[in-house]
This record gives structure tokens, sequence and C-alpha cells, in this order.
């Protein structure tokens, strides 16, 4: 598989990566044999670029995953974590996360917010602990939603993360979110080398634009996340009650989805290998991370990214999204 490199900086990530919030047991759970053949699966198929975050599974993710890459060359992958969230012990220990956070794994920890310099270093040693790594590639300032974290993280968490890339603890450092105004901002009032922004960049939602648009103008990469939108472009053919934000796709949502869904059957072109491949075709974006939960996710996601999609169809899934 292509890689392309993270401005700036000696990262290589594979066109494709690998999202790991799923083996972290994402809505469910899954078993570690489940998790090591989407990760095995995933690194035959030619994926070399690994994301993963505290957050998810409340480090389930990063640890399936360390195991899955310990028998791999260092060398041979790049992988992403985040900062921002730190697992501490839960005063009220639940039976499940999933109300909390959302991942089906008991609730002896919790999350708690700490976007200080102090606060992502001790994220980041933790991180690597249950990674079982000496460096990772990339780390992201993990959702600074709120005013005061995005300040926080302009003002100390990014500056913290920088000064350990200048003395190659880490390969490149940013931020990954959502929403792509607070990124505008990282990428304008910092020394970030990449952002992350799931769901805003897709075949469906283009929204982010012009934080592409600045990223390409300054030299920062940009990490595609989401591509499915949660789901609503995850089958050729959107059904109803097809998840989009996390949520049931509203009517003119997936009126615009079967809309794509319907240019790509005209032209024998499957909506999930559009919504794969479209994030790839802006210069600045550097690879695209889906999520992959089992062998058989891993073996399709590969196939949408290599699949063939003439330049015609392009054009007319352009003209679907431009519509109002």
């Amino acid at each position: 598989m292509n890689t392309r490199q993270v401005a700036g900086t000696r990262v290589q990530l594979s066109l494709l990566g690998f999202g790991a919030a799923q083996i972290g047991n994402l809505h469910s759970a899954i078993d570690d044999e489940t998790a090591l053949a989407a990760v095995d699966a995933a690194w035959e198929a030619g994926v070399r670029y690994f994301d993963t975050a505290p957050h998810y599974g409340l480090g389930l993710s990063e640890r399936r995953l360390g195991t899955a890459l310990a028998k791999r060359p260092r060398g041979e992958f790049a992988v992403s974590t985040k900062v921002g969230r730190l697992l501490v012990p839960n005063r009220a220990p639940a039976s499940s996360d999933l109300d909390a956070g959302g991942f089906d794994v008991p609730g002896e920890l919790t999350r708690q917010l700490d976007y200080s310099a102090s606060g992502v270093v001790r994220s980041l040693e933790e991180s690597l602990g249950r990674l079982g790594l000496d460096r990772v590639d990339i780390v992201y300032v993990h959702d600074p939603d709120e005013p005061a974290h995005l300040e926080q993280t302009i003002r100390e968490a990014v500056p913290a993360l920088c000064k350990l890339r200048d003395e190659g603890v880490v390969g490149a450092v940013g931020a990954g979110m959502n929403y792509w105004q607070p990124l505008l901002r990282v990428v304008k009032e910092t020394d970030a080398d990449v952002v992350m922004l799931a769901g805003r960049w897709t075949l469906l939602d283009r929204s982010g634009q012009p934080l592409l648009e600045e990223c390409a103008n300054k030299g920062v990469s940009v990490v595609a996340a989401a591509a499915f939108n949660s789901g609503v472009l995850a089958r050729p053919w959107p059904e109803e009650g097809a998840l989009w934000n996390y949520a049931p796709a509203p009517s003119d949502v997936l009126a615009k989805a079967r809309a794509l869904a319907e240019v790509c059957r005209r032209n024998g072109v499957s909506l999930p290998e559009a919504a794969v491949q479209f994030p790839l075709r802006h210069p600045a974006v550097a690879s695209v991370v889906v999520g992959m939960r089992t062998k058989e996710q891993a073996l399709s996601c590969a196939a949408y990214l290599n699949a063939s999609v003439p330049e015609q169809v392009w054009a007319q899934l352009d003209q679907v999204a431009d519509r109002p």
C-alpha cells in the first residue's frame, strides 16, 4: 500500500489507517482473538498506520493494539494515540462503561479531562506503557471541544508535545476532533504538524474544506477519519435507520446519501469504495482512517481503497454533493 508523508516530518502513513476504537469494544464486546485477527488482516492487506486512544475502551484498545503489533518490526508501522483524557480509578465503579463512554468494558476506571502540559505528558507516558512502545509517531490532543480546553490546548498542550517532538520522543503532533473550526485555530496558532478531522471531510459532508485549504497553504497534513459518517456510507445502499453522526440519519441526509449511492450504482462502483477514496483526493490529506472491528471488515476496507473509480464518476458525485 502506498504511503504519504506527514508534512515537515519523517512520519509516513499508509493511505488507509486502522481505526482502533472498534477493538476497544465500541458499543459491544469482541474477544481478544477477534481483535488480533482484525489487526493481522489489516497488516496483510498493507495497512501500516494504526490509530488509538486511551478513551477507546478505557485503555483496552491501546493494550490490544500493542499486543498485536509486538511481533512486527517497529520501523515498518506508524502509531498515533491521543492525550487530554487521563484514566483514573472510578470512585463509583460501574459494571460497564457503555452509558458513560460507549464502550462495553468494566467501568473500573473513568476519564479525567486534562489538557495541561503536565497532564498530556503524563497521558502519553501511560499510553506508551499500555502500547508497550518506547515512542509513538503522532500524538493528537483529543477533542478539546470546550472553549477553555481549546485555549489550554493552544497555550499548553500542543507546545508541550512540540517540545517532545523536538526531543525525538514523538514524530509529529496535532489535534483531533469532529469540528473543523477549533482545528483551524490550532493550525493557525500553533506549530502543529497534523490534524485529524472526523466526519467533516467525507463524500457526504464536506464542511471541513476551509480547514483543508488552510492546511494545504500552511503545510500541515490532515488525517481524515469517519469516512462512513458513522455508517450511512458503509453499505452500497443506505437503509432506513442508517447512522449519521452516531444517530439515525435525518431524511434529507439519507436522501443525499442515496443519491450518491445511485451515481455509484450507475457506474459500477460501490458507495463504500467512493467513501473510502474520496478524502484522499485532497492534497492535504495524508491518510484516511476507518474503524475496523473484524478480519472481514479490514479486508473489505482495503478492497474499497484499491477499487477503480473512474474520474468521471467523481465529477458526478461532486454535483450531487454540491446540491443544497
